[in-house]
């Protein structure tokens, strides 16, 4: 043995002596065992609180509200059961193993039927975009379940476990159950299925974590009494039927990051350095891939297509079809006409590649919006675009642009969302309000969905509250002084105040 590795060797063993005796020493291993078993267990409580928790959950995927799912977070009791597994695995504690997975199993079905019911009586069925980003693991997801874990272990070894500590770990469960009863109940397979890969997914990561945190803790089977050899080997045949999910989906992870990377290389190659990508969507699960990209450009590359699926035939194991929708920005001759997507002879893509390098270039133009402003749903038709502050434009300017382009744009449904520019000053005619100045209002208030503020005498300020408020537009008196001349004022009001 050379003289550098019995160095090695001095410094691992004395590395190992200081963490027994200043990390390992330091904890009450058996005060830890005792409160995992207490929270891993079903009650009523636990019951009561799955239920709050996954119908808040789904009601804030739904509203498309991350505040909202955040609040499901902070009363999800799914912590207990999870690290209790974890736990289990670690000791060789059989029995725990069996309360936990109770627990955990009757906590997941209940908040799924739960769930599952309140999808079947809701209106809002649509698939918005926080239910369509818990359909299918990522990267991402993988480290928001790893940390969460982390900290959640951490946390209940070193007695410091709580709801803030829980919102970790539920962040990456509780909203993909959800969206498995949002799926079940509106019979959406894709949605279904990828919330259940999703979730088992981030479960196995979260349950495997905190195995390896408490044996790093020293936590083992020489801390449970009666454990049997056939008990030992159910526990790790129950390993690695764990962990072998787990590394199907970390190689699929793995391989899906890589190639999205690959495929934006791919979409901006055939362009110069100017170019950008305004929207690029990718379907995995399609033979071949099915890859669809705008790409804003100064100059229309015919062959662009050829050159990137060359590309990806080259860099990609799997085959693809690509689909390239080109915006020309930029230039001085900005017809909608001139502007072209690339496309095969004998399929409509050319037919609707022109028709969305139009809608993205008006709306550009129109409504002064920046680059990755403009969003576009192509199977519903839908645009969306956020649009800048424009010197001298009031709401009625705003509105009138949307209804100009939309006009323009037949076949398609266009949203323009304002900045918060000065809200109108609604007049009377006798008793009645105007009504354009109501309805810009209105429109202002129902696409910023922010609460207005309405300051006027007392019964022309109530009537104007409440037909804001029916037309779904959160609205209440701010002040009793309006104009002289009997007109109500409006403003944007505070959040939260009352």
């Amino acid at each position: 043995m050379t003289e550098q590795a019995v160095c090695n060797d001095n410094s691992r063993s004395n590395l190992n002596r200081w963490w027994r005796s200043q990390a390992i020493a330091s904890v009450d291993h058996i005060s830890v065992i005792e409160r995992v078993e207490q929270e891993a267990v079903w009650s009523p409580r636990y019951l009561f609180m799955t239920l709050i928790s996954a119908g808040i959950a789904l009601l804030g995927l739904l509203l498309s509200s991350p505040a909202v799912v955040i609040g499901a977070m902070l009363i999800s009791p799914l912590i207990g059961p999870i690290v209790g597994l974890g736990f289990s695995l670690a000791l060789f504690d059989f029995k725990e193993l069996r309360r936990s997975i109770l627990a955990l199993a009757l906590g997941v079905l209940i908040a799924v039927l739960f769930t599952a019911a309140i999808s079947l009586l809701s209106p809002l069925q649509t698939v918005t975009a926080e239910i369509a980003a818990r359909t299918r693991p990522n990267l991402f997801d993988l480290l928001v379940a790893l940390l969460s874990a982390l900290a959640g272990a951490y946390a209940m070894i070193r007695g410091q476990s709580g709801t803030i500590v829980g919102v970790a770990i539920a962040t990456a469960l509780m909203p993909p159950l959800a969206v498995v009863g949002f799926g079940l109940a509106t019979w959406n397979w894709p949605v279904f299925s990828g919330a259940i890969l999703l979730f088992v997914t981030n479960f196995v990561t979260i349950t495997l974590t905190v195995m390896a945190v408490a044996r790093f803790y020293g936590f083992g089977g020489h801390l449970t009494a009666g454990q049997t050899r056939l008990q030992g080997i159910l526990l790790t045949i129950i390993l690695v039927g764990l962990a072998f999910p787990l590394a199907l989906a970390l190689r699929q992870i793995g391989w899906e990051s890589v190639a999205s990377r690959q495929i934006r290389d791919a979409a901006l190659s055939p362009f110069s350095n100017q170019a950008r990508i305004s929207q690029i969507d990718v379907d995995y699960d399609r033979d071949p891939i099915q890859v669809r990209a705008i790409i804003l450009t100064r100059q229309f590359r015919p062959d662009a297509e050829r050159l990137v699926h060359e590309r990806l035939r080259n860099t990609l194991s799997r085959p693809a079809e690509v689909h390239i929708d080109q915006v020309r920005i930029g230039s001085e001759n900005s017809d909608s006409a001139q502007v072209a997507a690339a496309g095969r002879p004998g399929d409509n893509s050319r037919d609707l590649g022109a028709t969305l390098s139009a809608l993205m270039e008006r709306l550009t133009l129109a409504a002064d919006a920046g680059e990755g402003a403009v969003t576009i749903d192509r199977e519903r038709r839908h645009a969306v675009v956020n649009a800048r502050s424009l010197a001298g434009a009031n709401m009625s300017t705003y509105r009138e642009m949307e209804q100009r382009i939309g006009r323009d744009m037949d076949g398609w449904s266009i949203t323009l969302v304002p900045p918060p520019a000065p809200l109108p000053v609604i007049g009377f005619n006798g008793e009645v309000p105007d009504p354009a100045a109501l309805d810009a209002a209105t429109w202002a208030g129902q696409r910023l969905r922010l609460p207005i503020g309405v300051s006027g005498t007392a019964a022309r300020a109530d009537e104007i509250v409440s037909a804001l408020e029916k037309s779904g537009v959160a609205a209440r008196k701010v002040g009793s002084k309006g104009d002289a001349n009997g007109s109500v004022r409006l403003s944007w009001a505070p959040l939260g105040n009352e």
